[in-house]
């Protein structure tokens, strides 16, 4: 299950996290949002233990969405090493996000 991200863990669970983390910047308002989270939650099992997979709530967590330049949701940064190393705005397939995932690896 997606781990669920916020201000209080982000540092902790993503910047210091030994294995790469896709982040989903997401609301509940949002319809592509809805629409990619089974996926998301089938790669946070799929990958579990290689990737560290997560949400945060934009509406919830204004902060990081700002810090991180998130202007339309979804948004995923994946990060590697506490670095930003990928971006993907907007809806994608399972198949391109498997791709990103495992050239993390």
């Amino acid at each position: 299950m997606a781990m669920e991200f916020n201000a209080a863990n982000f540092e902790a669970e993503v910047v210091k996290s030994d294995i790469p983390v896709l982040v989903d910047f997401w609301a509940a308002w949002c319809g592509p949002c809805r629409a990619i989270a089974p996926v998301i939650e089938q790669l946070s099992t799929e990958f579990a233990g290689k990737v560290k997979i997560g949400k945060v709530n934009v509406d919830e967590n204004r902060d990081l969405a700002q810090q991180f330049g998130v202007m339309s949701i979804p948004t995923i940064i994946m990060f590697k090493n506490g670095e930003k190393v990928d971006q993907i705005i907007g809806f994608t397939g399972k198949a391109d996000l498997e791709k990103k995932l495992n050239a993390m690896l």
